[in-house]
C-alpha cells in the first residue's frame, strides 16, 4: 500500500543564526512527517529553538538565520526552492502561521476587516470584494466573534478576541498546514480554555494539519496526538500523546518536564523543577547537550552524542536506551 503523503516533511534541517559571539546553531538536525488531520505539539523550554523551526517551515526567517542543511516540504514541495513569486502565492494558501503576540501581529491602524479583506483580496484577484466581505463574515462566525466587530481596530478588542482573529486571518484561505506558535500566551485561563476549544473544534471540520508550539506540556498533551520534545534544537523524542501518562518510560527531559505540571486532582504530589539552565546554544556541552542537567547521565553521555532509537513507536535520542534494539 502506497504511503500517504505527508502535509509537512522535515529531513535533517538545520537552522544557523550569525551572531557576535558566533554562529547560534538554533536548530540541529531535525526530522518530522505531518499527516492531515494531524495535531502534532512541539514542546521546550525558552530558547529551545521552537519558533526558529516554526519560522524557518514558512521561510520566514531574518536575515542573520539562514537554513544550513536539510529540506522543508509542504504538500510535496519544496519551500526553499520556490520563486518568491511562487512562495507568495504558496503562504497562506497552503501553509499559514498564527504568530506568538496577536496585538502584535495584527496592523493597529487598520480595521479587523480590513486585515481580513487582505488576505483574500491579495491572493485571489478575481475575487470581488463583495464575496471577500461575505467570506469575511463566516471567518468571525467560525472563531465566534461577533461580525459588528469586523469595524473593530485591534486595541477595541479583548485579548482573547485578537488573538481569534489571527486565527481567522490564519485560515481564511483553508490551508493545508497551521502552524501555531504559543497561541495562548498571556491569556488568562479561562479564555485560554476557550481558544483550545475552537482549535480542537476548527480542526475536526477543516481536518488542516497543524504543529502547536508550545513550552506549556499540559497544553500540548491534551491538544496533540504527537509530542516531539525540543532541546537545544534538537528533537530528543517524539511520542505519541497518550505515552505520556507513563512518565517513566521517557527520555530523562520528557520525565523532568512531566514532574514539573501541577497536578490539580492528585495528593502529595511534589513538583519538582528540572535543575539548571538550558545550554548556551554559541558552546553546547560535549556528547548529550542535556547531560549536565540529566540525573541519569553517565561518563558516555558527556563525550558522545546519542543516537536517535525507536523504542514501542517511539523516537528517543538516549544512551540510556542504547541497548534497545531499534526499530524503523
Amino acid at each position: 500500500m502506497e504511503e500517504k503523503q505527508p502535509v509537512l516533511e522535515l529531513q535533517n534541517v538545520s537552522v544557523s543564526y550569525d551572531s557576535p559571539a558566533g554562529m547560534v546553531h538554533a536548530v540541529n538536525d531535525v526530522s518530522l512527517k505531518i499527516y492531515e488531520n494531524t495535531i502534532v505539539g512541539l514542546i521546550g523550554e525558552s530558547g529551545s529553538g521552537k519558533s526558529t523551526l516554526g519560522n524557518a517551515i514558512m521561510r520566514l526567517l531574518k536575515n542573520n538565520a539562514v537554513l544550513t542543511s536539510g529540506t522543508i516540504k509542504v504538500m510535496g514541495k519544496d519551500v526553499y526552492s520556490m520563486h518568491k513569486n511562487d512562495l507568495r502565492k504558496f503562504r497562506w494558501s497552503q501553509m499559514s502561521m498564527v504568530f506568538q503576540s496577536a496585538m502584535n501581529a495584527l496592523n493597529p491602524v487598520l480595521t479587523v476587516e480590513e486585515q481580513i479583506l487582505d488576505v483574500f483580496l491579495s491572493h485571489d484577484k478575481s475575487m470581488s470584494k463583495m464575496e471577500a466581505k461575505k467570506r469575511a463574515l463566516e471567518l468571525m462566525d467560525i472563531v465566534s466573534i461577533d461580525p459588528k466587530h469586523l469595524k473593530s481596530y485591534p486595541h477595541e478588542l479583548s485579548g482573547g478576541m485578537r488573538q481569534r482573529v489571527v486565527i481567522a486571518i490564519a485560515i481564511a484561505l483553508d490551508p493545508k498546514l497551521v502552524i501555531m506558535d504559543e497561541p495562548t500566551t498571556a491569556l488568562d485561563v479561562v479564555v485560554q480554555r476557550s481558544i483550545l476549544d475552537k482549535i480542537k473544534e476548527i480542526q475536526r471540520v477543516k481536518k488542516y494539519a497543524i504543529l502547536f508550539i508550545s513550552h506549556d506540556f499540559s497544553l500540548v498533551s491534551e491538544l496533540s496526538s504527537k509530542v516531539a520534545i525540543m532541546y537545544a534544537g534538537r528533537f530528543i523524542e517524539v511520542t505519541d500523546s497518550k505515552s505520556l501518562e507513563q512518565p517513566e518510560r521517557h527520555h530523562p527531559y520528557t520525565q523532568g518536564l512531566l514532574k514539573a505540571i501541577p497536578q490539580l486532582t492528585a495528593e502529595d504530589v511534589t513538583i519538582e523543577g528540572i535543575a539548571g539552565n538550558p545550554p548556551n546554544l554559541v558552546d553546547l556541552p560535549s556528547g548529550c547537550a542535556y547531560h549536565p542537567r540529566c540525573p541519569a547521565a553517565y561518563d558516555l553521555c558527556k563525550k558522545v552524542r546519542p543516537e536517535i532509537r525507536y523504542v514501542d513507536g517511539r523516537a528517543i535520542e538516549c544512551h540510556l536506551y542504547d541497548t534497545v534494539q531499534s526499530e524503523v
